[in-house]
């Protein structure tokens, strides 16, 4: 079948003849046939026609947490990746946030296989250490092997700084990615939200920044001393940002990334105590929030994520001290950040990082495979429940003013729209 964009303005500033083109795109078995201003339809086509149609490369993200295996009633894979494809995300990479948690090679084998007939591709991480305990490395080689793209025990901080040396040193060897969670749990103690003014109005244990920035520059240390490659996921401190630039000036491979709800929301919105808005890092400040969307700009941060965590409403609904961190935020992305910066600033932000994880790169051109969002970035709304399309429904940015829709997208043959 063919497939027939018409009229759609390409939005791609690395491929200066086409960026902001109006043109027509023609897609025969899966690659991109034509780019022209008119292209008729020829044989059995399925025409796309619609109105302040934009099209790009396909989105990536690389933090996203579904529940399979173990918590399908959280996310299942096959309506996580649905619901990353309908929310213009061709490509993610999935946190081992599952029980069990994938510590070795069949793990990532099942993981694989079971987003083989989907759009959007997923792009496992297996976990750092056996089961996730923080004590043994896990069968990283072997992991490696079988497509994991790097290793992370999610969310949870590596205590031992001689475990994370040995990580480093071992996985230069494949040229592995070593994560580590910018988190010190001594100093965070019983934290569960920012340390500061709100936390102390309301009564809620604090997690300083301190915490976070330690971690980090001790990790940094290691970091200089091993070599390897290291990426610290959903930085949230303005301390954060300032170190990962002086480690980038000196040379080191040093990638980080920040959560969109952490560049949308300060801890001021936790007066309710909705717990939907528990996250881990926590909210922080006006100042945090500023300092990370001028890290973003300037590309000391590599790249924005949603950090979509499916959480069941029995795990919110409680008191705040005793609910899950996390917020679902695949179906939101675009508009918030279409919100935070301009349109071709978001979509550079929402196509860039893949090259960190080896995963291919699409090109919008001629002979190239598809691999395309289709969206409209004009249109204001609130974001409603209805817009969700996640098993669970724990996302901080329902009533939030959004702008742009996104219709779905396009990789080879397969369409989600």
């Amino acid at each position: 079948m063919n497939i027939l964009l018409k009229s759609a303005k390409i939005v791609d500033s690395d491929n200066k003849a086409l960026h902001l083109k109006k043109r027509d795109i023609l897609i025969k078995n899966g690659f991109i046939e034509r780019i022209a201003a008119n292209i008729a339809p020829e044989g059995k086509s399925k025409i796309i026609d619609i109105k302040n149609l934009h099209v790009s490369k396909g989105w990536f993200d690389s933090s996203v947490s579904f529940g399979e295996p173990g918590y399908e009633e959280r996310e299942t894979i096959a309506n996580g990746l649905y619901t990353a494809a309908k929310s213009g995300f061709t490509d993610i990479v999935l946190n081992p946030n599952s029980s069990p948690v994938p510590d070795s090679s069949s793990d990532i084998v099942f993981l694989k296989n079971a987003a083989k007939k989907h759009l959007t591709g997923l792009y496992p991480l297996g976990t750092l250490t056996s089961l996730a305990g923080g004590e043994h490395l896990a069968e990283l080689y072997d992991m490696k092997n079988a497509g994991a793209v790097g290793f992370y025990d999610y969310k949870s901080p590596i205590a031992n700084s001689n475990l994370l040396k040995i990580a480093l040193q071992y996985s230069q060897n494949f040229r592995g990615l070593i994560y580590s969670f910018p988190l010190d749990s001594k100093i965070a103690g019983k934290g569960v939200v920012n340390e500061g003014h709100t936390s102390t109005k309301l009564g809620l244990k604090g997690i300083p920044a301190l915490s976070e920035e330690l971690q980090i520059a001790r990790d940094l240390s290691i970091l200089e001393y091993a070599g390897g490659s290291l990426h610290i996921p959903t930085i949230s401190t303005i301390g954060s940002v300032k170190l990962i630039a002086q480690a980038k000036k000196k040379g080191m491979d040093v990638t980080c990334s920040v959560a969109i709800h952490n560049l949308w929301f300060t801890d001021e919105v936790l007066e309710e105590f909705d717990a939907n808005f528990k996250v881990m890092p926590p909210l922080r400040t006006k100042s945090d929030n500023r300092a990370l969307i001028k890290g973003l700009k300037d590309g000391t941060i590599d790249f924005v994520t949603t950090d979509h965590t499916p959480v069941d409403i029995e795990e919110k609904r409680v008191e705040f001290d005793n609910a899950s961190y996390g917020t679902v935020g695949l179906e939101s992305a675009f508009g918030i950040l279409n919100k935070l910066f301009d349109m071709e600033t978001t979509i550079a932000l929402l196509t860039r990082g893949r090259k960190r994880f080896k995963v291919p790169s699409p090109l919008l051109g001629q002979g190239a495979l598809a691999n395309l969002t289709l969206f409209e970035p004009d249109t204001e709304k609130m974001f409603q429940p209805t817009d969700l399309l996640s098993t669970s429904k724990n996302c901080v940015f329902v009533g939030s003013k959004v702008k742009g829709v996104v219709y779905g997208s396009i990789k080879g043959e397969k369409v989600i729209i």
